[in-house]
């Protein structure tokens, strides 16, 4: 059974200089670093990592997913995303049409930041390309029946080093240990898995390598 968070200690400065999130630093970074390519075989889904805040990016955007029996992420933290469709052009355009089914959020082109590139799933046969976006403030948004949550949680908090623990606990019938970071404040479920393998991947993006 995967956790839930538990109450953390007041969060610590982090030491990582503000110029680091930077919109237009985070851009040239990411320009710099994408190796980006669409995969062609298997499961392919796309997320939007969705920024907030200008000039210096502040918070980052987060859901928590529906409950369903069945369903590998019910119930998870997660991005905004899924599947990527034959009628899609490629892994940003899934990612923002599942953004606009999912929350009722447009994505125009001028919030594009980047490719952040695409990992595989440890346990699932599926391929997860992210894309990142900034939006000054966030406006109102209208959920559908696969998100019960939006939130969003300063990156200093995600840098938090007492945050990001590692965790045992049951997943698929088994016993296992991984990376997690403590939502406690933000949202009753942990961070973990994929969601949390990107959110490191893009802080690893910036010069940052401060998660487990």
């Amino acid at each position: 059974m995967i956790p839930e968070s538990a109450a953390s200690s007041p969060v610590p400065e982090t030491g990582v200089p503000t110029e680091l999130f930077c919109l237009k630093r985070i851009r040239e970074r990411l320009r710099q670093n994408s190796t980006e390519t669409e995969p062609q075989e298997g499961r392919r889904a796309a997320v939007a990592m969705i920024l907030l805040g200008s000039p210096l990016a502040q918070e980052l955007l987060f859901i928590r997913r529906a409950e369903y029996q069945n369903d590998p992420w019910s119930g998870d933290v997660a991005f905004p995303g899924g599947g990527i469709e034959e009628h899609d052009r490629d892994s940003r355009a899934a990612a923002e049409r599942e953004t606009r089914e999912e929350i009722g959020l447009s994505l125009p082109p001028e919030t594009y930041l980047g490719a952040l590139g695409s990992i595989s799933g440890a346990y699932l046969p599926v391929s997860i390309s992210a894309h990142l976006y900034q939006l000054p403030e966030l406006p109102p948004l209208r959920l559908n029946h696969e998100v019960v949550k939006t939130f969003s949680v300063p990156l200093s908090v995600l840098l938090d080093p007492e945050r990001n623990q590692p965790r045992r606990f049951e997943y698929r019938g088994k016993d296992r240990t991984h990376p997690t970071l403590n939502l406690d404040g933000y949202c009753a479920r942990i961070l973990w898995g994929i969601s949390y393998r990107l959110l490191q991947k893009f802080f690893v993006s910036l010069g940052i390598e401060r998660l487990l």
